[in-house]
């Protein structure tokens, strides 16, 4: 089953997955499910969840949720640690964060072709951080999900552990 962070939805059923089908099976994405990525999910689970609710936003609001969910799926394409980086840079180096877009852009670009706007989407997710302005709506909407998602797989791990020892410590 494919789901995204607190959605009960089977995504490969929907409206949504056809927007990336053609991609999410790939080698490069497979490769993610192996990087462990805001400390308790993987860098593939953190893209679906963003390309999922970068896609739920933009629909909503009569958008184009495609290059949303496409982009959002291929917004963290990068394989190197990023704590290795930060902590191996030199001086004058850029940091993983504003770095990891250029990098996951030209993956993005190896792996398909790539929209203006999705190549806007996945350079500037980081803004701003990245310094140059977003240029589409949907842009802004991935800064925002992103940081969404990266709370949602840090915290909602921590909370299940919870619930599932009260429930535990209430059985007995």
């Amino acid at each position: 089953m494919l789901k995204a962070i607190c959605s009960r939805k089977e995504l490969t059923d929907s409206v949504f997955y056809c927007c990336i089908d053609d991609i999410i099976d790939t080698p490069e994405l497979e490769k993610l499910k192996s990087i462990t990525h805001h400390i308790s999910t993987t860098r593939f689970q953190h893209c679906l969840n963003v390309s999922y609710y970068c896609y739920k936003v933009c629909n909503a609001l009569h958008l184009d949720a495609r290059s949303a969910a496409r982009a959002g799926l291929l917004h963290d394409l990068f394989y190197y640690d990023r704590k290795a980086y930060n902590s191996h840079k030199t001086k004058g180096q850029p940091s993983h964060s504003r770095k990891h877009s250029d990098i996951a852009l030209h993956n993005a670009e190896l792996l398909t072709d790539i929209s203006p706007k999705e190549r806007d989407i996945i350079q500037k997710h980081m803004f701003p951080l990245t310094l140059s302005l977003p240029k589409y709506t949907e842009t802004y909407i991935i800064t925002f999900v992103d940081k969404y998602c990266a709370i949602l797989e840090f915290c909602v791990p921590k909370v299940q552990k919870i619930i599932n020892i009260r429930r535990t410590s209430d059985e007995n």
